[in-house]
């Protein structure tokens, strides 16, 4: 998904096809945050000033990169999950046998759907932690571009949640949902409580 160009991804992702959809949005946006992390720590590297933490700020260069790379494998994913239980959502339920295979398939597509963005909420986390360090220790004329970094990925975050509940919501296996679900808040909160602190010491160097 997201190989193509960035107007080309809108383009599709503002039409009636299924996908992309929420998840792959996420993904995407949970790329962009581990980019804009990337590119703090580019403008960090070589400096004189900062030579005491660069191999700091070149691990977590590297990490982002893996993480931003892994979010766009994610943002594929998404689309190739979701596709069982399109079809899932097509089969016939005449018949007291057709309903039961229709509602074993939609309950394993249901739970493949929601692994996917359970996986994409904890790999942007990861890259929460990396940019709380480029906060800390990066460029302060960057410091801005870390702090859009940490919104973009606490809103990557909370979006693939929606799509950990929607599917969750319709699963008959309720221990089963319960765990992902359990799971999905556990991510939001140590989520929420590290862009917090991030975001409010950026604004604090900003002003």
């Amino acid at each position: 998904m997201l190989e193509k160009k960035t107007t080309e991804f809108l383009e599709v992702l503002s039409s009636k096809e299924p996908v992309p959809g929420g998840g792959g949005a996420s993904a995407a946006v949970g790329a962009f945050a581990a980019a804009l992390g990337m590119m703090v720590a580019s403008l960090t590297e070589g400096k004189k000033t900062y030579a005491a933490v660069e191999e700091e700020i070149l691990c977590a260069k590297d990490r982002l990169k893996e993480i931003r790379d892994r979010l766009v494998h994610l943002a594929d994913e998404d689309a190739r999950a979701f596709e069982p239980l399109s079809k899932a959502y097509g089969l016939p339920r005449t018949t007291e046998e057709e309903q039961k295979v229709r509602e074993e398939v939609m309950e394993e597509a249901l739970k493949e759907a929601s692994l996917v963005p359970l996986t994409i909420m904890e790999t942007v986390l990861e890259s929460m932690a990396e940019l709380e360090v480029l906060e800390e220790k990066g460029s302060r004329l960057a410091v801005s571009d870390a702090g859009v970094g940490i919104l973009f990925a606490q809103a990557a975050l909370e979006g693939a949640s929606l799509n950990v509940l929607i599917n969750t919501k319709m699963m008959k296996d309720r221990e089963t949902a319960g765990h992902y679900e359990q799971r999905a808040a556990e991510l939001i909160r140590e989520g929420r409580q590290r862009k917090d602190r991030i975001y409010e010491r950026v604004l604090k160097k900003l002003q």
